[in-house]
């Protein structure tokens, strides 16, 4: 590839999402200036859903009868997955309080609370989510955030999908919202009558959810940037490349705006995989193949580099949302690997094990965000507050040290306080 080429692959289709601002921008207006009408008439526009009957929040009798109709072995394997993801979620918890001693007499520490209000959003129209919804559930639900709103997109006849209510029924929550895209994001940032504003938004979504999120930083915390789904397969020789072209598909079938790429040195390999793909797209249901054809013919495809090192080096400039690496011996370079959001290894961790069974979280940073952002965890559901005190003891030593800082920085006032003080 040129440079230019290559430029263009790294910025994938977030680069599309800085073109939107003109057509959410009014969306999000309309929501803070009418509210729940806004709602109403974007989401029978967009999905061709009616909810004035139903209304915006979904009933718990609408909950349990939805969940009485689901097949109990779906119930069985979400029981399975949300098992594993609260066990790996609750690893992660920080101690609530704790200090250091920095001298005799002062103490310096750090006190961790969850936020007061988080709103979930969980993604529908191309597909059901309801391992987003355990995804994001349960480390609320472990961090402690009392206050927990979810918005997802309603089926044409203004009904949820029963699997995702029973994964927010085992995440223990129960304001769900039948509202999506854009329009709800703007709904959790600014409240509206039915559906209370919040102070921290987390969850994927489509182009026009991620430019909703960009458009409102600042009035709501957008959480961990999770745009369109983008996944890498690294290979090497020693690769099956039907297990390549199989997992190079995964993340390709979510939508037309997503990325799949395959890395790899070993021309064979990429000659392979690109010989056998065209029957593994055949193979899906017509949308999905649709998708992935879309997805091969843009944001997609596979890359040939002269080394292994420069494979690697290709994973760390893109950082994918998801990282599959298939090589002959994954943990000899899992340490050169600086930047994925997730990193699964070896031919038995397929991005859909991840994806819902696993117990690692699944919503991950998109759009190259991987160089600085990571998956969600517990600790995005918390903040930290520093804490310190000086005794008596400790003041004489630290006081005019303070003081002198202060003096040369020029603030008079904090010198001041401490000149002054006569304790």
């Amino acid at each position: 590839m040129s440079e230019t080429d290559r430029r263009a692959l790294c910025r994938r289709s977030e680069a599309d999402i800085s073109t939107l601002a003109a057509t959410v921008s009014p969306i999000i207006d309309a929501v803070r200036a009418s509210g729940d009408e806004a709602l109403f008439k974007y989401t029978a526009e967009f999905d061709g859903a009616d909810l004035r009957a139903k209304g915006l929040r979904v009933s718990d009798a609408e909950i349990d009868s939805a969940i009485g109709s689901l097949d109990p072995s779906i119930k069985a394997v979400l029981d399975y997955s949300a098992a594993n993801i609260r066990r790996y979620h609750q690893a992660q918890m920080p101690e609530e309080m704790w200090f250091v001693e920095i001298a005799p007499g002062i103490l310096a520490g750090e006190k961790v609370t969850p936020i007061t209000s988080v709103g979930l959003y969980v993604p529908s129209g191309k597909g059901s989510f309801p391992s987003v919804m355990l995804m994001l559930g349960i480390p609320a639900q472990i961090a402690g955030v009392p206050r927990v709103v979810v918005c997802t997109p309603p089926r044409p006849d203004a009904t949820v999908d029963p699997a995702t209510l029973y994964a927010a029924r085992i995440c223990g929550l129960h304001d769900v919202y039948r509202v999506g895209g854009a329009q709800a994001i703007a709904a959790l940032a600014y409240g509206t009558a039915s559906i209370p504003r919040v102070a921290k938004t987390l969850g994927p979504g489509n182009s026009y959810v991620s430019a909703a999120k960009r458009i409102l930083y600042g009035v709501v915390d957008p959480g961990t940037p999770a745009g369109p789904s983008e996944s890498m397969i690294l290979c090497d020789g020693n690769v099956e490349p039907r297990i390549a072209g199989l997992d190079l598909l995964i993340e390709a079938e979510h939508g037309p705006d997503s990325t799949a790429l395959l890395v790899t040195h070993d021309k064979r390999v990429a000659d392979e995989v690109a010989k056998l793909l065209p029957d593994l797209v055949s193979k899906l249901p017509p949308k999905r193949r649709e998708y992935c054809e879309t997805v091969l013919a843009g944001y997609g495809g596979i890359v040939l580099t002269p080394s292994l090192e420069e494979s690697i080096a290709f994973v760390n400039e893109f950082a994918p949302e998801h990282l599959e690496v298939l090589v002959d011996d994954p943990m000899s370079i899992l340490g050169a690997i600086k930047n994925a959001g997730e990193i699964l290894l070896g031919q038995f961790t397929p991005i859909t094990v991840g994806n819902f069974c696993l117990g690692v979280n699944a919503i991950l940073p998109t759009g190259g965000f991987a160089r600085s952002f990571s998956a969600v965890t517990v600790h995005d559901y918390l903040k930290r507050s520093s804490i310190g005190y000086v005794s008596q003891l400790g003041y004489p030593g630290i006081s005019p040290k303070a003081q002198q800082f202060a003096e040369y920085e020029g603030f008079a006032a904090h010198a001041m306080a401490i000149r002054e003080r006569n304790i």
